[in-house]
């Protein structure tokens, strides 16, 4: 367990970042994770991120790393009372892709307001994996199997970089990196959409949508189509194209304390779905090496 002092720093950037949110936040709330998670939050990399649109209203993401050798984050939220445990197959998929798959990390996001929800697994970047690997585990939702055709065709195979699994909403993610200039043509970025049931995004989310090199679609458990697709790009400009749209997201994007050297680093992301455009902002307040450059364009080959 780390210093109670190095905690205290991190509740502190915490309760800051929910004021410049305008979000509530009780110590009661949010100390029962950082109690469970402490052992690893010293050297995490933690990111607060906040979102506009209906879904999102009045919460900020605490999310953090998980150092592999800590186990599953579910089970270590159960545990600690920050969960509950379910025998839905939601609780099986995390430990078959630990099995199954090379990890560099996990991760949790943890809601200010609304507690545990997601755990991540991330695959080495040097290590993306392939989608027929992912759709050979057990407990894996039918949809990726579904899909895998349409992604292979839209280049996407090969390039899953993290599954994200949603405990509280049972729904799941799967992330795309590196994806080329060639990909985010307006002309693929519309078949991608139309493959997925999901509307013709407006021309301020297509400007944004040119700016961006990865994409992570959102499924149910039970459904096979797509609930939205979202679309991000690291950026240490403030001023990016969502905060033009969004004066909340550029007051947050220029205000979120940070603890390292040079410019903050941020994440901007814009999400489609049948009923709504939102737009996210994701703010580093640590990094670690192998987490500070999973959002990248294509390597140049």
């Amino acid at each position: 367990m780390p210093e109670a002092t190095q905690l205290e720093d991190i509740y502190a950037a915490i309760e800051e970042t929910a004021r410049l949110a305008h979000v509530a936040c009780s110590r009661e709330k949010v100390w029962p994770a950082l109690n469970a998670f402490g052992d690893g939050l010293a050297d995490a990399h933690i990111v607060f991120s906040l979102a506009t649109g209906e879904r999102y209203a009045g919460e900020l993401a605490f999310d953090f790393t998980v150092p592999p050798d800590a186990g599953d984050p579910y089970a270590v939220a159960v545990s600690n009372g920050l969960a509950e445990k379910t025998d839905h197959p939601v609780a099986a998929l995390f430990p078959e892709i630990r099995e199954r798959c090379p990890v560099d990390s996990f991760g949790v996001d943890y809601g200010i307001v609304g507690g545990f929800k997601k755990a991540y697994v991330s695959f080495p970047l040097a290590e993306p994996q392939r989608l027929s690997t992912l759709t050979g585990i057990p407990s894996m939702p039918r949809a990726l199997a579904e899909h895998a055709d349409s992604f292979a065709a839209h280049g996407l195979d090969g390039k899953v970089s993290a599954i994200a699994i949603d405990y509280a909403h049972r729904t799941w993610n799967v992330y795309f990196s590196g994806l080329s200039a060639e990909q985010l043509e307006e002309k693929a970025v519309l078949s991608l959409l139309r493959t997925n049931g999901l509307p013709e995004p407006s021309a301020r989310m297509t400007d944004f949508i040119r700016t961006t090199f990865a994409v992570y679609p959102t499924f149910g458990w039970d459904s096979s189509k797509a609930e939205r697709i979202s679309f991000s790009a690291r950026s240490t400009d403030p001023a990016a194209l969502p905060a033009r749209y969004e004066p909340r997201i550029g007051e947050f994007a220029g205000n979120v304390p940070y603890t390292y050297a040079g410019e903050r680093v941020l994440v901007y992301a814009g999400a489609l779905s049948a009923g709504e455009e939102c737009y996210k902002i994701a703010a580093y307040h640590q990094k670690t090496p192998q987490l500070s450059d999973r959002v990248r364009p294509p390597t140049s080959k």
